[in-house]
């Protein structure tokens, strides 16, 4: 059935738009309600043009592939924007740097830095989401992090004002950015590598093997649910407070990996958040450590 879109919406966008998007079919645990408003821009003047011309008042959201994000069964109102597919262009742009547009899958940046000859970049094979998402996050894997190697970003405000930052304008820790200006979305970056005429794909492949070993790939999963604390594992926190296998409804926590949740195929955003409210309370029970959440919880609340 199709949904109309609402008053609001600009009408010369409508052909990239879709009303009451089911946000289930556009994320890594499969769960979510719809949202007001999907939209595909063509490109990056496509999306400045949108959010220029949208009101004011209107939320928008962005999402890229979907993972570390927890979307509510109420869905989110306003319009999402996915950067996947759009906003895809990847580029040498010298010697030693790369320009990313952000809805690059990170697995891609390190395939392409690899053909480059650039690291070291493998790393970014081990994030299961696009570049937008690592740079919001400053996102890692197998000792790696997307922040030192950026150079620069270009960045885009509610009202459509598209604007060029130093990377040194951010203040970036473990998974966690804090940016000069808040409100503003990342349409790309410029990363900085250095020549690495021995980079070869077994690299890669070395590192999704062990992911592989260690992570439940192929199930339907959010990636890392918490933050490590410093000094800690949450998967250790949360497997010897008795929690590995524990479920609500369909949503489990791994055998695999203790901070990884599963939808066995029935799960709903709700069972899925209260499991992890459920992990956070027994985990600050047992050990007085309050585990934080990597993932985003996105949506209005029931």
């Amino acid at each position: 059935m199709n949904v109309a879109l609402p008053a609001y919406f600009p009408r010369q966008f409508a052909a990239r738009a879709r009303a009451g998007e089911p946000l289930a079919r556009h994320t890594s645990w499969h769960v979510g309600g719809p949202a007001e408003v999907f939209f595909e821009p063509r490109d990056a003047s496509d999306l400045v043009a949108l959010l220029t011309a949208l009101p004011a008042e209107v939320a928008v959201t962005f999402i890229g592939l979907g993972s570390n994000v927890l979307v509510r069964d109420r869905g989110i109102r306003g319009v999402v924007v996915c950067t996947h597919g759009g906003l895809d262009r990847l580029e040498r742009v010298s010697d030693t740097e790369v320009r990313a547009e952000s809805g690059v899958p990170c697995g891609r940046l390190a395939r392409q830095c690899v053909t480059w000859q650039l690291g070291p970049a493998d790393f970014f094979a081990g994030i299961p989401g696009t570049v937008g998402g690592a740079l919001a996050m400053n996102a890692g894997a197998f000792g790696g992090e997307t922040w030192p190697h950026v150079v620069e970003v270009e960045v885009v405000d509610r009202h459509g004002t598209r604007r060029t930052r130093e990377a040194a304008e951010y203040r970036y820790g473990y998974r966690s950015l804090i940016p000069p200006v808040p409100g503003e979305w990342f349409l790309a970056a410029r990363f900085r590598f250095v020549p690495q005429p021995a980079a070869n794909a077994a690299s890669i492949r070395t590192l999704l093997d062990r992911r592989r070993d260690s992570q439940p790939i192929g199930a339907w999963s959010g990636g890392s649910t918490f933050v490590n604390p410093p000094g800690d594992h949450a998967a250790r926190l949360i497997e010897s407070a008795g929690l590995k296998g524990f479920h609500i409804g369909d949503a489990s926590v791994s055998e695999k990996h203790a901070n990884f949740l599963v939808n066995g195929g029935a799960a709903t955003s709700t069972d899925l958040e209260r499991l992890i409210r459920h992990i956070q309370t027994v985990v600050k029970d047992v050990h007085g450590v309050a585990l934080e959440t990597e993932v985003r919880i996105l949506g209005d609340s029931a």
